[in-house]
C-alpha cells in the first residue's frame, strides 16, 4: 500500500472523488453513448435491429470502459493537476466540491468525444454491441488511442501508476 506523504492533497482527494463516482458515471457514459450515437448516425430514430439493441441494453461487461473511464479521470487530474486546496466557504467538503467539478467536467468529456464516429463506434463495441472480448479489447485500444489523440496527450502505466505526457 502507498503511504500517503500529505493525506489532504488535492490529488488524494480527486482521486477519491473520482474512484466514489465511478459507476455512476460510467452508466452517464453509457448514457450519453446512445445520445451520441442517435445524433449521429440515426437522427430520424429510425427503429432497426441495431438501434433497438443501443437502446434496449444494459447489461454487458464494464471492464473495457472502466478504463476509458479511468484514463479520462488520469487526463483531468493532469490538467487541474495543482495540488492546492482553496478556502470553501459555501459549506461542502473538498470531496464534495470535487466529485461536483468532476463530474461536471466528465459529462462535458463525454459529450465532446460523442461528436466524433470513431469514438462512439469503438465504445458501442466494448459496451452495448459487446460481442466478443478479443474484439472489445481491439475496440478499447483503439478509443484509448483516440483519446490519447484528441487530448494530445499520452497515457503511459508504470509500476502500477498512470503517467501522462504531453505530445
Amino acid at each position: 500500500m502507498i503511504q500517503k506523504l500529505f493525506p489532504l492533497d488535492k490529488n488524494y482527494i480527486l482521486r477519491q472523488a473520482q474512484s466514489l463516482l465511478e459507476e455512476e458515471l460510467i452508466d452517464r457514459m453509457v448514457f450519453e453513448l446512445k445520445r451520441s450515437y442517435t445524433s449521429l448516425y440515426n437522427p430520424l430514430q429510425l427503429m432497426d435491429t441495431t438501434y433497438a439493441q443501443i437502446l434496449d441494453t444494459f447489461d454487458f461487461p464494464r471492464d473495457h470502459v472502466r478504463l476509458i473511464y479511468r484514463q479520462l479521470c488520469g487526463i483531468y487530474r493532469y490538467k487541474h493537476g495543482d495540488n492546492q486546496l482553496e478556502m470553501l466557504f459555501d459549506g461542502r467538503t473538498h470531496l464534495e466540491k470535487f466529485q461536483e467539478d468532476w463530474s461536471v467536467a466528465f459529462i462535458a468529456y463525454v459529450r465532446e468525444l460523442g461528436n466524433y464516429g470513431q469514438y462512439v463506434k469503438t465504445m458501442l463495441r466494448m459496451t452495448l454491441l459487446f460481442d466478443t472480448a478479443s474484439r472489445a479489447e481491439w475496440s478499447e485500444n483503439h478509443c484509448k488511442a483516440f483519446i490519447n489523440q484528441y487530448f494530445d496527450l499520452k497515457v503511459v502505466k508504470r509500476q502500477g501508476e498512470l503517467l501522462l505526457k504531453i505530445g
